[in-house]
């Protein structure tokens, strides 16, 4: 199974897929804190990780998969429509052009999925924020001319100006993602696009460890499971939300409660 997931993979098994990700994904907890989550977690920063990840965006770079996802190559594409609408309602906004800050971007992995259809806009441009290890091999392996690395929110606000965040799989994933949203606020983004993100129906925020499948990755780290009221409130200021996106996650138990996945886009309000 190991070797079919990290192979090429057709659309009509990416269903599978979902479904092994679903039944195989496992949260541990819930605990009372991040710190306490991440004692019982191996975290991200191990070599067989960065090595997955670095193999399966090589095959798109050279041709031999047309996407990958989650360190996964697929032979075929299937486009996220939800995040494209939600892309192409930021350029219209911004005369057709497309300034993308992708917070927790990996190498490219969203923007090397859907470029080929963004390509009519007027002008795109795509800023992954990163961890150093994955900034120095996106520098090295895979930026070009539309498409750059940094390591940190300041760096990418201060030299790209983007005028859309997007946040696809990578906000539950931080130990201050509100500390991460209010940067990007306060950096005059005009959208924000989150995506592919846990959360329940509780009013608070819950604190797990979730364990990878191994047929992706043996791995474990600290993930939050959003309420989903809270994480609407803390954009609630500046932001009002356009639209729910459909994710391709679907949902997991976690002992009694129930972890959807889903997205949203947000743009900024006008000034009275």
């Amino acid at each position: 199974m190991k070797s079919f997931l990290r192979g090429l993979t057709p659309p009509i098994v990416l269903d599978a897929y979902r479904a092994l990700m679903s039944r195989s994904v496992r949260y541990e907890g819930p605990y009372a804190s991040w710190q306490e989550a991440g004692r019982h977690a191996g975290g991200y920063d191990q070599a067989q990780i960065f090595e997955a990840v670095r193999s399966a965006a090589l095959k798109v770079k050279k041709g031999e998969a047309a996407f990958e996802r989650d360190s996964v190559a697929f032979a075929k594409m299937r486009l996220p429509f939800p995040l494209l609408a939600a892309l192409l309602r930021a350029a219209a906004r911004n005369g057709g052009a497309l300034n993308v800050l992708d917070f927790g971007g990996s190498l490219g992995s969203t923007y090397f999925r859907c470029r080929d259809f963004l390509a009519p806009v007027a002008s795109l441009r795509w800023s992954v924020v990163e961890q150093p290890k994955l900034v120095e091999c996106g520098r090295r392996e895979f930026a070009g001319e539309s498409l750059q690395f940094h390591a940190s929110l300041a760096e990418c606000l201060a030299q790209e100006k983007p005028n859309v965040a997007l946040l696809s799989s990578s906000l539950p994933y931080v130990e201050d993602p509100y500390g991460v949203l209010g940067q990007i606020s306060a950096g005059g983004v005009a959208d924000i696009i989150v995506d592919r993100t846990s959360y329940h129906d509780g009013a608070e925020d819950l604190i797990f460890v979730q364990q990878v499948p191994p047929q992706v990755y043996e791995a474990s780290y600290p993930c939050r499971v959003f309420g989903s009221a809270k994480l609407a409130g803390a954009l609630d200021a500046n932001y009002r939300m356009v639209a729910a996106l459909d994710s391709e996650e679907g949902s997991v138990k976690a002992g009694a409660t129930l972890i959807r996945y889903g997205g949203w886009a947000w743009s900024r309000r006008q000034s009275r």
